[in-house]
């Protein structure tokens, strides 16, 4: 087994070998919570669970940890804009996320740390950077990283740190500083603002060092895998090396992925161009939550992916395919013996979809592979060469693949007594051969979204999309 993972800053792909044997630790760039997470946000966040399930499949131990932003400059404002404070307004989108997070199927990461929670960690490392020399204070409190102090800097974007010029490549911060390069690590106290007391003075965290703070709390100083859109290569990611690695003298991070833009038209996803969905608007629209997961993910996660509606009916129609498929698995009923063929068409169909994931999580031939598998296995059911026991294999088949894809239907589908006893009243009225009382009651459930269909196996129902 070889994985095989596009480093940024290798800038090539490179073979994934744990600094730690069987043991892969991960950290995810998560949200700032100044509103609510868009779907363009979901493609990276989906990115990382693809990447964690794939690597928990591959029989890793993986430990993930995604922050929140709970503290900045557009909180800040959004709270007083609202007349409440930044706890209030960033937990509630918090909550947000996490509730959109679980109607797409994201696993949960084992640490979801909120930087206002982590101030002592951050202030640690700050003053190891002080003392190091490689940070300094300004009169007004606030404290900033001399990049002149750190030769390395920028070789992840493949920056020039002596070209670098304000308003080309770093934002000016409204903070005196010694060279218009450096950033902030700490920001002093305004008024209006909030404000921690700690031992390097009062003030509140910059954005870079919040997820240098967290993600060694969790994983230690050197981990394995740093992930986020390709936006934060420059200057997040950037600034959080020269940090990290100037406090510890150690590595940071071992490979750096990072995901392309959600694109509606020509134009990437943001809250800034105004051209945002958000995941309850599109559950709204009729879309199921498995068919959007699918629609955001179906694209190799380094190229752009373009997001509309025929995204999203190409999506809801490979999820029908599948759900028609486990539905007529569920029903199949065949006392002929076992196809002998069976087996060798699953390892093949797990031998393509296990080379394309190994190379670079390349999920496009890894869902062809899927539905390849789909389409031979409707045609091995009409033509009747598959026992019971093999419709039962082919099921547990598919839903161990779908562990990395998180796209099946549940497990434990049901209806609800209203819609069961729709079902089982058109049962009842075709085994009575009363026609229309049958097309009726299959009428009333289409409406209802549940699709019903008649094989020589008998009746069998599936949700619609």
């Amino acid at each position: 087994m070889t994985i095989q993972l596009h480093d940024t800053m290798a800038g090539a792909a490179r073979e994934l070998v744990p600094l730690e044997p069987g043991h892969v630790r991960v950290y995810s760039c998560g949200p700032t919570v100044y509103g609510p997470a868009h779907i363009g946000n979901f493609r990276s966040f989906l990115f990382g669970d693809l990447l964690v399930r794939y690597l928990r499949y591959r029989g890793f131990r993986v430990t993930w940890v995604m922050n929140v932003t709970d503290v900045d400059d557009r909180i800040i404002k959004g709270a007083r804009a609202e007349a409440t404070t930044i706890g209030e307004l960033s937990e509630r989108h918090r909550k947000m996320l996490v509730s959109d997070m679980q109607t797409l199927g994201i696993a949960m990461p084992d640490f979801m740390p909120k930087a206002t929670e982590n101030i002592p960690q951050m202030v640690e490392l700050i003053q190891k950077l002080l003392d190091g020399g490689h940070a300094y204070k300004t009169d007004d409190g606030s404290i900033f990283f001399r990049i002149a102090s750190w030769p390395e800097y920028g070789r992840l974007a493949r920056l020039d740190p002596e070209g670098m010029k304000v308003g080309e490549r770093v934002e000016a911060d409204d903070y005196a500083k010694d060279d218009v390069r450096d950033f902030a690590l700490w920001k002093g106290p305004k008024p209006d603002e909030p404000s921690w007391e700690t031992s390097i003075g009062p003030g509140r965290p910059g954005w870079h060092i919040e997820c240098s703070a967290m993600s060694m709390r969790y994983l230690g100083p050197s981990f394995d895998i740093h992930t986020g859109g390709v936006d934060l290569v420059f200057p997040h990611h950037t600034d959080e090396i020269a940090q990290s690695e100037a406090a510890t003298g150690q590595r940071f991070v071992a490979y750096w992925l990072h995901n392309a833009f959600l694109q509606m038209g020509a134009q990437k996803m943001s809250k800034s161009l105004g051209n945002i969905e958000r995941v309850g608007d599109v559950i709204d629209r009729g879309i199921s939550p498995r068919a959007l997961r699918l629609a955001l993910s179906s694209a190799h996660y380094r190229a752009p992916l373009s997001f509309g509606e025929d995204s999203l009916q190409a999506a809801s129609s490979a999820i029908d395919r599948l759900d028609a498929l486990f539905a007529a698995l569920a029903t199949y009923r065949c006392d002929g013996p076992d196809d002998a063929t069976l087996p060798d068409l699953l390892d093949g169909a797990r031998a393509a979809f296990e080379a394309a994931l190994d190379a670079d999580l390349n999920i496009s031939p890894a869902l062809a592979a899927l539905f390849d598998l789909v389409r031979e296995l409707n045609r091995r059911i009409d033509a009747r060469v598959l026992s019971t026991a093999d419709a039962s294999r082919a099921t547990a088949f598919i839903r161990d693949l779908d562990r990395v894809l998180g796209i099946a239907p549940a497990l434990d589908e049901s209806l609800d007594l209203e819609l069961q006893k729709l079902v089982d009243d058109r049962a009842a009225a075709r085994a009575a051969r009363d026609w229309a009382a049958s097309d009726r009651l299959r009428t009333v459930l289409a409406e209802r979204g549940i699709l019903v269909e008649d094989t020589r196996d008998g009746q069998r129902w599936r949700r619609g999309e």
